[in-house]
C-alpha cells in the first residue's frame, strides 16, 4: 500500500512540511517525538551533500525552535509512484531578522504510513522580495 494512494501527492508533500514545521513550534512535546511522529527511525536525509540522520535531524530542530520562522510551502508538481515521491517546491521562510525564499528538488521514499524514510534534496536560495527590492 502506498502512502499516497487517497492524497494527491501535491497535497501530501505540503502537508507534510508544514505539518512537521508546525508541531516544531507550536507544541512542547519533545523534539524526539515530533522527529518520530514524521520519519522513521532509520531516517537518512541528504541535502546539498549533507547527511542528516535521526539524531542530527533533532538536533536541527533546536535552532527552528529557537528562531521560531514563519514558513509557507508553495509546491509547484509533485508525482507519486509505490513508496516514491519527488516533488519541485519552494519555502518562503521569516523569522525576526531574515526572509529567505529556497527552491527545493526533493526525492523521497516514505513508509506506508506516511512517514518519510529516506530524502536527497537539492536546494538553492533565490532572493527574496524584500531583498530584491533593495
Amino acid at each position: 500500500m502506498s502512502p499516497f494512494d487517497s492524497t494527491d501527492p501535491q497535497r501530501f508533500i505540503a502537508d507534510f512540511l508544514t505539518g512537521f514545521h508546525g508541531e516544531l513550534l507550536h507544541s512542547d512535546e519533545d523534539a524526539g517525538v515530533i522527529v518520530d511522529r514524521y520519519h522513521t527511525p532509520d531516517i537518512v536525509q541528504i541535502a546539498d551533500g549533507h547527511r542528516m540522520d535521526r539524531q542530527k535531524l533533532i538536533e536541527h530542530t533546536r535552532p527552528v525552535r529557537k528562531r521560531r520562522p514563519e514558513l509557507r510551502v508553495t509546491v509547484q508538481e509533485a508525482l507519486a509512484a509505490d513508496d516514491r515521491l519527488a516533488a519541485r517546491y519552494t519555502m518562503h521562510v521569516r523569522d525576526p531578522k531574515r526572509e529567505l525564499v529556497i527552491e527545493v528538488c526533493f526525492f523521497g521514499r516514505f513508509a506506508p504510513d506516511g512517514r518519510l524514510r529516506q530524502a536527497q534534496m537539492l536546494t538553492r536560495t533565490v532572493p527574496s522580495e524584500t531583498e530584491a527590492a533593495a
